[in-house]
């Protein structure tokens, strides 16, 4: 059994315990076939719900449902609307981390560790609705200069990052939404909060680091990184940070200097560090270590710099591999919601807002496409040939998409190969 197909027999698994939320006896789909017919369109990067559903039921005997996604029946979208509305997300958490096992099963995230072995899992939020008319409640809401309420879906993302590496791989996410006794909305630093309260555990074996913007530089989120095993790197903006400020204002800050040249380019790194600072006023501060980083070009002008506090030991043997990794934390940006929203998954399309939990549902299926993907190119050879045959990966889904409508195969290498080296075939 490959990577991909121990993939989709967990996540099978994991649809057919969904919560049965049929209206009708006479509906006469599993859970698991449902799950799996939503899972499918996230996975196809098929840009409607409605055409992914007429291609999948075209044939009306044998089909690539059954063989690459085990599904016995074919559910209209209408149904998977209804039946998946008011399961949690959360059930989907578990399968999240059978992907990173089976990348680390792999070797495949020896490449994503930095600093000793430990692995750099960078948080932020990102929105993926927004409607003045439409809304659940699970929508967070805000007013806007009209006068007029807006409704939107946002959620705090996690994902393992690497500086210098591509590839990213996701995990789960926590939604910000209303919660139940609480006078205030909801935000991101709560949502960071509870995630780590969750996912912590799971994850100290790997000794992680986390990453995150000036948002998440303060001490509540700094200690609940610490409680749940693991270490941080997080941007201190001047501005936000007076105390840190303070002081450093007259300190003696150590220096490390490294020169870069590349072809035609040349680039200095200044580092400055300075050990046991306060992160906030009062006694009962947290201390920690704050380090900046300044790049010049070849003619000393500034082109990038930023600054850090984290509770990793600084020295002028770690210093540069410290600031790498802090600045990774824009991958999750960048290689995570901007693919999302851009390369293909269609992140911020309503595909279905339902009346309970389906917006965030496909949102956590969404993601988890993702995730396979990235799993099955660490770890699936034929899925990396694939994908290299055609040049780019939006011309592999397309490939994907229209192979599957005329061919039925047998299992997913099969499928790969002919992505991979097309032939003519008989069907």
């Amino acid at each position: 059994m490959s990577a991909l197909d121990e993939l989709l027999a967990e996540l099978r698994g994991t649809c057919a315990g969904l919560a049965d939320r049929r209206r009708s006896a006479d509906c006469t789909y599993t859970m698991a076939d449902i799950g799996m017919a939503a899972f499918s369109l996230f996975f196809m990067q098929s840009p409607s719900f409605l055409a992914h559903q007429e291609a999948l039921a075209a044939d009306g005997g044998r089909s690539n449902c059954l063989t690459l996604f085990g599904m016995e029946k074919i559910p209209t979208d209408n149904h998977i609307r209804q039946m998946l509305d008011g399961n949690a997300p959360a059930v989907f958490d578990g399968v999240f981390f059978k992907a990173l096992a089976v990348a680390e099963a792999s070797d495949g995230l020896k490449e994503f560790r930095r600093l000793g072995g430990r692995l750099l899992i960078a948080l932020d939020g990102t929105e993926h609705f927004c409607s003045k008319k439409l809304h659940c409640p699970r929508c967070s809401q805000r007013k806007r200069s009209d006068g007029k309420l807006e409704y939107f879906h946002s959620f705090l993302g996690a994902t393992v990052v690497a500086p210098g590496h591509a590839r990213v791989l996701p995990l789960p996410p926590e939604f910000i939404t209303p919660q139940d006794g609480a006078e205030k909305q909801d935000c991101e630093n709560a949502a960071a909060k509870r995630w780590l309260a969750r996912h912590g555990a799971a994850l100290a074996g790997f000794r992680p680091v986390y990453l995150g913007d000036d948002l998440y530089a303060c001490q509540p989120v700094a200690e609940a990184i610490r409680a749940s095993g693991g270490n941080f790197i997080l941007t201190c903006k001047p501005s936000s940070h007076k105390t840190v400020m303070e002081y450093l204002d007259g300190a003696e800050l150590a220096t490390h200097c490294e020169i870069i040249r590349q072809p035609g380019k040349k680039s200095t790194f200044i580092y400055r560090w300075l050990s046991d600072v306060p992160l906030r006023d009062g006694k009962d501060a947290l201390i920690v270590n704050w380090f900046s980083v300044e790049i010049q070009d070849g003619k000393g002008r500034r082109t990038y710099h930023n600054s850090f506090v984290t509770d990793v030991p600084v020295s002028a043997e770690t210093i540069a591999e410290l600031a790498a990794c802090g600045r990774a934390r824009w991958k999750i940006e960048n290689e995570t919601f901007n693919v999302l929203k851009t390369g293909g998954y269609n992140l911020e399309h309503n595909f279905g807002h339902g009346k309970e939990t389906l917006a965030n549902l496909f949102v956590t299926l969404n993601l988890l496409a993702f995730s396979f993907h990235a799993v099955a190119q660490i770890a699936v050879l034929a899925w990396r040939n694939a994908v290299a045959a055609r040049g780019a990966s939006y011309r592999f889904f397309e490939h994907l998409r229209i192979i599957t409508a005329y061919v039925v195969f047998p299992d997913w290498h099969a499928l790969l190969s002919a992505i991979a080296n097309p032939k003519p075939r008989p069907p």
